[in-house]
């Protein structure tokens, strides 16, 4: 990382909530720097994020990129127990392991630790996880802090440390145990959907 890119990523919410269009905090900070990418495509960190980066990189000032998203309340995921399946889908997609669980149990959110980056929601197969405001009607860096960006951080690089380990005890998958876990999905599927139907 060039030493701009680097007091550019400082600047950054750590979220890595992929809304920049780049999969993490870190290439998006190397685009800006690059000047490949705009300083405007981070709704967490709303305009005070548009003007941090501006400062920095001596840039206008511009409105949110709309196509990036808008500057909300900062939200945390939560788990509705009674509808988890314990697919474990959403762990592996959450940048800071908020989530706690195991195969065919059920999943919690650990809301210290949650970015409201919303990834876990778009796996769920069963759409059991929600998004909560947590911040009133505070948006951007008004709801979010420099120590909880700084925590993200940290254990966004834990948890992409962990991921080549995980990736090579999945590298040679068991054809039975991969089947059977289809099995149990599409069998909880289909009993959420029966479920969830009226009368």
């Amino acid at each position: 990382m060039s030493p701009l890119a680097a007091r550019i990523h400082s600047a950054l919410p750590q979220t890595q909530c992929t809304r920049c269009a780049y999969p993490d905090c870190a290439a998006y900070a190397q685009a800006v720097a690059d000047d490949e990418a705009g300083i405007n495509q981070c709704p967490p960190g709303g305009a005070e994020g548009i003007a941090r980066l501006a400062a920095i990189t001596g840039r206008p000032a511009l409105p949110l990129n709309p196509g990036n998203g808008s500057e909300a309340p900062r939200t945390v995921a939560v788990i509705d127990e009674a509808w988890c399946i314990g697919c474990t889908l959403c762990m592996p997609v959450c940048p800071t392991d908020a989530i706690l669980g195991s195969n065919k149990r059920m999943h919690t959110v650990i809301e210290p630790y949650c970015t409201g980056c919303e990834l876990c929601v778009a796996v769920c197969p069963v759409d059991c996880i929600s998004l909560e405001i947590v911040s009133g009607d505070r948006t951007g860096w008004q709801a979010w802090s420099q120590p909880q960006a700084d925590e993200a951080l940290q254990r966004y690089g834990f948890h992409r440390a962990k991921a080549p380990l995980e990736a090579q005890a999945e590298a040679v998958p068991d054809d039975d145990e991969a089947a059977r876990k289809r099995t149990v999905i599409e069998a909880a599927l289909a009993r959420s959907r029966a479920q969830r139907k009226p009368g």
